[in-house]
């Protein structure tokens, strides 16, 4: 009987955990019933085993790290006895992707989920004095959560299962596609959002079940929700960079299932995130907020069963597995938890104030709900259509990119144009003199970029059978301007109030203002990077290609740039072996730079891939893919891209990371920021822009 040390601590540690969590379910919601309805202190032995349940669930945390560990210990030692390490890494693979081999198959990327939730679960119950009883439902749930996820773990997908037979002296490596420098953080950044909204969720329902006066679990989760939202985004634009620097198609997003089951609990956690400003301010919307953030959680769920059942067919999804019905039956268990909770306590829920006037920050909001649940259930729709019409009619329908363009775009639309008026609308009621104040500049701003893209050709009419993607980008052009104008003068206004009280320059009022509301002009920052995004985004609507043979001397024009094939040739290493081309490339007489795009094969797994050669200014990206040589000619087949303002993307990614950081700084206080003003002409200055 052979013994394997490392994969049996694993092993061990996984059923630890499990225990753990179900004695924190169990204990914990014990110790909530026994002290309801009772003062805090009132019931001591209540208390004492809320203490134990809330240790318990400390105590997985430490045991699910050790797990992650003998996987990763197992995965650097090459222990091929274990059946995962086997076909998810090999001798010859370098260090950064020996260590991602934790997250690139199925079994280990539930580790990493579960274990990503205990470490979620050690931060709240750590900081469990913020409020001990609404911590101590969120905690319980939480552990229900992790109980869920660990039976799977220890007995529908164990990371540690013993290969059977001789152990194997290579592994068979990691998927070629898996072998990027961003996929060593791309799904960790998306599992940080994907399990974080679990925290929002397990406040929100503990909320519910208890009648939680006020609104201070909002405020207890506004942080979580945010960086959650945060890592969320930049795992999708993580994922949307690989899928354009690897894939090889010259684009960053194919309404691929597994794209569309992140972008989903993105939309409706961003609809979250606006709308409980409003259960803030004015209590309202709190049916609203509960079921947004059920949602949300309950579509990271979904997104997790569309990559592990089988169900769609994807270049992200894991191989077709049995652990699709235990995710069906959790999500009818969580659905049928939050009804039951919802109707057991709806009265909890009803409005403090009604909408006064659709012309106010509070109909901007709704708006912005209904339009971020329409692009939520249009791409729900695409998603799981091939699914019910393969069920319905014995054929799968598939709905491609067309589909969800001619929907999303309206739809995109709307939420640029919302980006920039809702600011610039007042609480309750925005009388027709602001109207006319806060709008004319973005008008004109809007009517100049209008006229200097016709001039300059962006003409929809004259486009031919692109007339729709041009009709897209002017009018995202256009509405770029005005937003751009609409934000850049609440700044303005802001910092010229400040200027004018304390008798400083306008960059440093500048820097007071936004020091003295972090979150509002963070928002702001966060609403610019939308808006630039969007900007590259349109850009798309102007992409060019071309393609061709390219042996040595000869040479391919496109746009200003003109490529010249130097060489072709091929190389080997432990790992691959791969095919390349040298390209000299020109902008009119002088050479700018040269690109290698190259296609490899990987010993190990006996698959190959593409590495795009990428050169990349704001204006545009030239894009160059190497497809492999003709068998008749022997010479190389490059395809060119040429790609319009895409950096546009990349760079409003990073803004909106930048404005979400801003708005997770904790504001000056007046005397902090030397603010040395008569308060209440400040507050009436400032009361415009809340």
């Amino acid at each position: 009987m052979r013994l394997h040390p490392m994969p049996e601590f694993g092993s061990f540690t996984l059923l630890l955990a499990l225990a753990l969590s179900v004695y924190t379910l169990v204990m914990g919601g014990v110790a909530l019933w026994r002290t309801r309805g009772v003062s805090a202190g009132v019931d001591r032995q209540g208390d004492k085993l809320g203490e134990t349940a809330r240790r318990a669930g400390i105590s997985s945390f430490v045991a699910l790290t050790c797990a992650a560990f003998a996987l990763v210990w197992a995965s650097f030692t090459n222990d091929y006895s274990v059946s995962y390490i086997l076909h998810h890494t090999n001798r010859d693979l370098s260090t950064a992707y020996k260590f991602s081999a934790l997250w690139s198959g199925q079994e280990g990327s539930l580790l990493l989920w579960a274990w990503l939730l205990s470490a979620y679960g050690f931060v709240l119950r750590m900081r469990h004095k913020v409020d001990v009883r609404l911590s101590a439902f969120a905690s319980t749930i939480l552990a229900g959560i992790q109980v869920f996820f660990l039976m799977l773990l220890n007995f529908a997908a164990p990371p540690f299962a013993i290969q059977p037979g001789p152990v194997a002296t290579d592994g068979f490596g990691l998927n070629p596609l898996l072998q990027y420098p961003e996929m060593v953080i791309h799904p960790p950044m998306l599992y940080l959002g994907y399990v974080g909204f679990s925290v929002p969720f397990a406040f929100a329902l503990g909320a519910l079940m208890m009648r939680y006066p006020g609104e201070k679990w909002i405020h207890i989760t506004r942080r979580w929700t945010m960086v959650t939202w945060l890592f969320l985004t930049c795992g999708i634009f993580l994922g949307a960079h690989w899928a354009y620097s690897v894939l090889g198609w010259g684009g960053y997003w194919g309404w691929d299932p597994v794209e569309n089951a992140s972008l989903m609990p993105w939309l409706t956690g961003t609809a979250f995130l606006h709308s409980v400003m409003m259960q803030e301010k004015r209590g309202m919307m709190k049916t609203w907020n509960v079921w947004l953030i059920f949602s949300t959680f309950m579509l990271t769920i979904l997104g997790t069963l569309l990559t592990r059942s089988g169900i769609v067919s994807s270049v992200h999804a894991f191989a077709s597995s049995d652990i699709g019905t235990w995710f069906y039956g959790f999500i009818l268990i969580v659905f049928g938890v939050c009804l039951f909770t919802f109707f057991r306590q709806k009265d909890h829920l009803k409005s403090e104030n009604r909408l006064e006037s659709l012309v106010s920050r509070e109909s901007s909001f709704l708006f912005n709900n209904l339009i971020l649940l329409a692009a939520c259930f249009t791409v729900l729709w695409g998603t799981l259509f091939p699914i019910l019409s393969e069920y319905v009619q014995g054929t799968k329908v598939t709905m491609g990119a067309p589909f969800y363009n001619r929907v999303n775009l309206p739809i995109g639309l709307f939420l640029l144009f919302l980006t920039g008026i809702g600011p610039l609308l007042a609480w309750r009621s925005t009388s027709l003199r602001s109207i006319r104040r806060n709008f004319i500049l973005p008008g004109v701003a809007m009517g100049v970029a209008l006229v200097v893209l016709m001039l300059v050709g962006v003409k929809p009419w004259a486009a031919g059978d692109d007339w729709q993607s041009t009709l897209f980008s002017l009018v995202t052009f256009t509405l770029a301007a005005g937003v751009i104008t609409a934000i850049g003068a609440e700044f303005l206004r802001g910092a010229s109030v400040v200027a004018t009280q304390t008798g400083k320059n306008l960059a440093a009022s500048t820097v007071i203002l936004v020091r003295r509301n972090t979150r509002r002009y963070g928002g702001y920052f966060v609403h610019f990077g939308i808006v630039v995004m969007f900007i590259g985004i349109a850009g798309g609507a102007f992409n060019q290609s071309h393609e061709q043979e390219m042996g040595s001397g000869d040479t391919l024009a496109l746009g200003p740039y003109r490529l010249v094939c130097q060489t072709y040739t091929q190389d080997s290493n432990r790992n691959f072996d791969t095919e390349y081309a040298l390209l000299d490339v020109y902008r009119g007489s002088r050479k700018i730079t040269q690109l290698a795009p190259e296609r490899r094969f990987y010993h190990a797994s006996q698959t190959s891939s593409t590495m795009v050669a990428l050169h990349s200014t704001l204006a545009s990206d030239l894009y160059v893919i190497y497809e492999g040589r003709n068998p008749d000619t022997d010479k190389p087949i490059i395809k060119v891209f040429l790609n319009p303002l895409m950096n546009w993307i990349w760079i409003g990614v990073l803004i909106v990371v930048a404005g979400t950081f801003l708005a997770l700084v904790p504001n000056m206080t007046r005397s902090a920021a030397r603010v040395t003003v008569a308060e209440p002409r400040l507050v009436e200055a400032e009361a415009h822009h809340v």
